[in-house]
């Protein structure tokens, strides 16, 4: 299952004649709202895999694999995070020409990495991620609205495999307080009971998660 991580764009530059800019896909120690965090050397392995290959990861838009908006010249680790240079086709692609136009004006203020994560550990209720294989870096909108959280929640209960525990808390936690998603875990369904609820939670928010659930 592949997952995602935003982070604010630091872009560091742009070219308006041939849409190159370059800038930070991910940072190291920055926790999203997911709890996740990248730790120094995640990348590394997979760029190593893709270097063999002789490519890099896809430059697409908001995750989309049916809309690539150029290519990536150059993409490594450096000590602050995982730093990329990439050119938006804007002579040839009306949608790379859009989305840079967007860069500019900062209504785009997101990069995004798609990866399947390899190797991870927690600390408190942080997710720390130490290796992950790379597939690519998107240009994407931030913050991320509610719609589209609940959108990935509904994507993982429908997708006919069993999501780990670890996703399911993952994704819960997009809609619950960190403590009221572990419960659900630990006492399934039964948790969505009122009368077995915590008193902080409303029954609105009970029913809402159900029907989340139930998509």
């Amino acid at each position: 299952m592949q997952e995602t991580f935003t982070s604010k764009l630091e872009l560091k530059s742009f070219n308006e004649d041939s849409g190159h800019f370059s800038g930070y896909g991910a940072i190291f120690n920055n926790v999203d709202h997911d709890h996740d965090t990248f730790k120094k050397g995640a990348f590394s392995q997979s760029l190593k895999a893709w270097e063999k290959k002789g490519a890099l990861p896809s430059l697409l838009w908001m995750h989309d694999t049916t809309q690539p908006l150029g290519v990536y010249k150059s993409m490594r680790e450096d000590s602050k995070g995982l730093y990329v240079e990439g050119e938006l086709l804007i002579n040839d692609d009306s949608m790379a020409k859009k989305a840079f136009a967007h860069l500019k004006a900062g209504s785009v203020s997101g990069l995004s990495v798609g990866f399947q994560t390899k190797d991870y550990e927690y600390s408190g209720s942080t997710r720390i991620i130490k290796d992950v294989d790379l597939f690519e870096v998107s240009l994407v909108a931030l913050p991320a609205n509610d719609e589209s959280r609940i959108t990935n929640i509904k994507r993982l209960f429908a997708s006919g495999e069993l999501p780990s525990k670890v996703q399911v808390e993952k994704y819960l936690r997009e809609v619950m307080s960190i403590r009221q998603a572990k419960s659900l875990i630990a006492g399934g369904y039964n948790f969505l009971n009122p009368r077995n609820a915590d008193a902080d939670i409303e029954p609105q928010e009970i029913q809402n998660i159900i029907n989340i659930l139930k998509g």
